[in-house]
């Protein structure tokens, strides 16, 4: 799995006109990286959740942290969805042999908001258990990440620049507001 960030990884610094190994080294050469079990128990018929068309949701909207999220989905249950730019939560269907890549907050300030982290949630829309493994591939612990310097001119939020922030810092506090 790491191996297959990483090669998306240098995929996303060709395209965005940098060197293969952009993200390499002080960046992410040494990634800090999570594989996560999660359950999601059956519907619970009796907790609607009106904004989510009468299902429960297994997992709030929310942004990933780092870099990238990469999840095989099941091949028979849709669970994952987005949100659009017009505000609509689209189901993300799975496609077997594939796997489901989600941009983190990392990525998003490195490339000036060139690439947007996406706001995604999960609900299980099966009567059955699920389980899924998310890999989270994200920057080296202690990086601080701004935006790149060839990216400051491409703003997308009117001017105003991402702050810079160390990476391990902004994992714990996403950490402990979630879970605290």
């Amino acid at each position: 799995m790491k191996e297959l960030a990483r090669t998306i990884m240098q995929g996303i610094a060709l395209a965005l006109g940098g060197p293969r190994d952009l993200f390499e080294g002080e960046r992410a050469g040494d990634p800090f990286w999570i594989f996560r079990v999660i359950g999601y128990p059956p519907i619970n018929i009796s907790n609607h959740d009106p904004d989510t068309n009468g299902l429960e949701i297994g997992c709030g909207a929310h942004t990933d942290y780092g870099l990238l999220t990469l999840v095989n989905q099941d091949p028979d249950i849709a669970a994952l969805q987005v949100k659009t730019k017009d505000g609509k939560w689209i189901w993300v269907q799975p496609i077997q042999g594939t796997f489901v890549v989600n941009i983190g907050d990392m990525l998003m300030i490195w490339t000036n908001g060139l690439y947007q982290s996406t706001l995604h949630r999960v609900l299980n829309n099966n009567s059955k258990y699920r389980v899924s493994v998310p890999f989270f591939y994200e920057p080296n612990f202690e990086t601080r990440v701004e935006p790149l310097n060839f990216l400051k001119d491409t703003s997308t939020d009117g001017g105003k620049g991402f702050a810079p922030v160390v990476y391990g810092d902004h994992v714990i506090n996403k950490v402990l507001n979630n879970f605290g």
